[in-house]
């Protein structure tokens, strides 16, 4: 299914000018990063049921256009961390969506800079951390994606539902060849938040994981380096 693409998707957004474009994120650093004037930003804490809750009670009236936003796990072998995925389509399941081109032209124009490049992609949307090699590997497997979040299927679905133009951004932050930690899923706090006690806690019972943590916490911290970097294509 294709949202909000050709003339419909133009039409919408001449007669929703002058109207946000809503940015769903799953971090608060990623929310922090997108927020800004022309725009309305919420974040789901990485918990799908939570960001479907926050849609059903958002008026789609209110809004222009929706762009998910943020980082991502990385399933194409090719993709560094920091580098840029413009979503080309979003699957889940057996369903997927298209994107708009009225919203993507301005992100598939952010110029590539070192260590970082901009390419189109596909996204898989699901409902749990996928966090293993082996796992990550599958999915590239079954799927042909890109990179991996848990936000992009709840919008794009969002999005066809009520005919509004969706757009996808997102930085990988592990890459394909990284098993993320389970500590620091575990330690998000319901506000999206991270609570450093609890990681902290978690390395004082299992001191091995520290390089595993530090390695995690570069590729997340460059990855957030080049989201800031893709903040002005948002409005």
């Amino acid at each position: 299914m294709t949202i909000g693409a050709g003339g419909d998707a133009a039409h919408i957004a001449t007669e929703r000018d002058g109207l946000p474009v809503l940015i769903v994120t799953g971090l608060k650093q990623e929310a922090r990063i997108a927020a800004g004037p022309g725009l309305t930003v919420i974040c789901s804490s990485s918990n799908p049921v939570q960001l479907r809750e926050m849609m059903t009670s958002f008026d789609p009236a209110s809004i222009r256009g929706i762009v998910s936003f943020g980082v991502a796990g990385g399933l194409n072998p090719a993709l560094r961390s920091g580098d840029v995925v413009i979503a080309s389509e979003i699957l889940a399941g057996k369903q997927r969506w298209s994107t708009a081109a009225v919203l993507t032209e301005n992100l598939v124009a952010l110029p590539a800079k070192r260590r970082r490049a901009v390419v189109p992609g596909i996204l898989v949307g699901v409902e749990e951390v996928v966090t293993g090699q082996v796992a990550k590997t599958a999915l590239r497997a079954t799927t042909g994606a890109d990179a991996v979040d848990m936000e992009s299927h709840i919008a794009a679905r969002y999005a066809e539902h009520y005919g509004l133009p969706f757009a996808a951004v997102r930085v990988i932050s592990d890459p394909a060849h990284r098993a993320l930690p389970e500590l620091t899923m575990s330690a998000i706090k319901p506000n999206g938040n991270v609570d450093m006690w609890k990681v902290m806690r978690g390395i004082a019972r299992n001191p091995k994981t520290i390089p595993h943590l530090i390695s995690t916490g570069r590729d997340f911290s460059r990855a957030l380096r080049s989201l800031r970097g893709c903040r002005e294509a948002l409005g």
